[in-house]
């Protein structure tokens, strides 16, 4: 029990409770004024906020007083969760994320693994209670999926996401070969925070080429009948963005901006990094190359994170989206 009041005692004092319990009086004072609600948007992420930081003060009562009550097991679950957040301090870790999937080679086999990557996530997501949107999405053109963009809107949704990106593996024995020969695929995992229009990143206007095009559509009455998908080029990076999921064209430039903006700050951010690297003697860049998990369904069942060397047999319950110990490993590791 002396370790857990220890660590908690720790978490105090990192966690700033006191500047959280003013933030929460800053909002309810700012809440009962007739014009909070006058933009929306910026009342709903306020509220979002609040109830957030609610329910923090609430985790830290609710330990104090399970610790004063000697329940040390009860303790330490919610010490380990709070202790995971103390790891979440980069710049944007708080905020929400956008996630890509990309197949790669094997055909049929490879989408098919690309969609239950998909799967798998957004699962992930919903047992976080995070809200999550497609951008961009390309179907096989058999199974599975090419690629796909997702939005993911939660707090520290790009905090706990970000040591997911890399390529992951899969071994089983193919669904779509005759002879069931066991195979290898490959699906590349990118996550970018999402960076609202600052003056961190500056795009500018004549730096931009903009293509505007008709969605894919699967027919029917809503099929497109006006050019509301968009491709953009920053023309200084080359960095090409599409994306088509909204029906008007208006929501799908924001989406490519946002992406963008991402992708010019990742840019930035590797820059930096090989920079600090070259100078240590090393440098890997962030792609295909970069091997992070591996998945086995046959002839045995495992998946093993070779960063961490976290390992389960249990790969049903990994692929429905239970991968928390492997993103915590990851955090812990960061």
């Amino acid at each position: 029990m002396e370790d857990v009041k220890n660590r908690f005692e720790t978490i105090l004092k990192k966690i700033d409770i006191d500047e959280k319990r003013k933030r929460i009086r800053e909002i309810e004072a700012e809440s009962a004024k007739s014009s909070f609600w006058q933009n929306h948007s910026s009342a709903s992420l306020k509220m979002k906020e609040l109830s957030d930081l609610q329910k923090e003060i609430e985790e830290i009562d609710r330990l104090e007083e399970l610790i004063k009550q000697g329940k040390e097991k009860e303790a330490e679950d919610i010490i380990d969760k709070l202790e995971n957040l103390l790891y979440l301090s980069g710049t944007y870790d708080e905020g929400s994320a956008i996630l890509s999937v990309h197949s790669g080679q094997g055909g049929v086999e490879a989408m098919d693994w690309a969609e239950m990557l998909y799967r798998m996530y957004t699962r992930f997501f919903e047992k976080k209670g995070w809200q999550y949107e497609i951008i961009e999405e390309i179907s096989g053109e058999e199974a599975g999926i090419k690629s796909v963009v997702i939005t993911v809107k939660g707090k520290y949704a790009y905090g706990f996401l970000k040591g997911e990106a890399g390529v992951h593996r899969l071994v089983r024995q193919s669904p779509f070969n005759a002879d069931n020969l066991r195979q290898t695929s490959f699906a590349l995992i990118e996550v970018l925070p999402e960076i609202e229009e600052s003056s961190v990143i500056e795009i500018k206007e004549d730096d931009l080429d903009w293509e505007f095009y008709r969605a894919s559509s699967h027919g029917g009455q809503n099929v497109q009948k006006v050019s509301s998908a968009v491709r953009l080029k920053h023309k200084p990076t080359g960095i090409i963005v599409t994306a088509q999921s909204e029906r008007y064209q208006g929501q799908n430039r924001e989406n490519a901006l946002k992406i963008l903006r991402a992708r010019l700050w990742l840019l930035q951010e590797e820059k930096m990094k090989k920079q600090e690297q070259e100078l240590k003697g090393g440098y890997k860049t962030p792609g295909w190359g970069n091997q992070i998990r591996s998945y086995v369904l046959h002839p045995y069942h495992m998946v093993k994170d070779l960063r961490t060397g976290f390992e389960t047999s249990d790969t049903d319950s990994v692929l429905d989206g239970n991968i928390d110990k492997f993103v915590e490993e990851e955090l812990k590791k960061l």
